[in-house]
């Protein structure tokens, strides 16, 4: 019944697509990370920075943006990422380019968790003595970071089949793997649901641990 997989590296391309969202989602935690803070700093043009992108970048069809990495950034000015194997520098643009896209909503995800913390506390940390950055990193974030869990995690599971779109500059994972099996095999119905069933054993048990993670977490109010 499953014949029509031999020949085929599925657990190598399903090993690609899980490299491209573990690299992608530490990428989006510190540059979105980063983003939130500017999205509540005093200084106006680090604030207008930090919400002009997110509002972007949002906007912006992740498939333009893959694209654009490929076909902008290698084509027309020659970024390659450090990497001279063509697969290699397309791994490391896709990675490039789903950090750039993830990062505005893991931005958004904290802000909102900033918004859960009593400005009664930011108030006193400033009243002892903390700086602004202090504040953030010493009291604000690690509350903010224990309220999001769930939304984060949402954005890990949109993340991981997001990773698909990075078959339209020839990464070798998943999707590229099965738009190949449908060109030469005849058995579409099986091959979609096989793939189908991997982002299901890759997606739920993110899903169910997050979930967790995040009661146990809970900040206490």
């Amino acid at each position: 019944m499953f014949d029509f997989l031999e020949g085929y590296d599925v657990l190598g391309a399903f090993w690609m697509t899980v490299k491209l969202t573990a690299l992608s989602a530490v990428g989006s935690l510190v540059w979105g990370t980063l983003l939130a803070a500017m999205r509540v700093s005093p200084v106006p043009l680090m604030r207008g920075f930090g919400t002009a992108y997110v509002n972007i970048v949002r906007n912006i069809p992740l498939t333009v943006i893959i694209l654009f990495c490929s076909a902008g950034l290698a084509d027309v000015f020659g970024v390659t990422m450090g990497a001279e194997d063509f697969k290699v520098q397309g791994f490391r643009l896709a990675v490039l380019g789903l950090v750039a896209y993830t990062a505005a909503f893991v931005c958004e995800a904290l802000r909102s968790g900033m918004n859960t913390v009593p400005l009664g506390q930011a108030e006193a940390a400033r009243a002892i003595g903390l700086s602004f950055t202090q504040t953030l990193w010493l009291v604000v974030l690690p509350q903010a970071f224990r309220s999001v869990i769930g939304p984060l995690a949402n954005v890990l599971i949109a993340l991981t089949k997001n990773t698909t779109v990075a078959a339209a500059i020839g990464v070798a994972e998943a999707a590229y793997l099965m738009k190949t099996m449908i060109e030469n095999e005849a058995q579409t119905l099986l091959i979609g649901a096989v793939f189908a069933f991997g982002f299901v054993v890759l997606t739920l048990p993110t899903g169910l641990f997050m979930g967790w993670l995040s009661k146990r977490l809970a900040v206490k109010r």
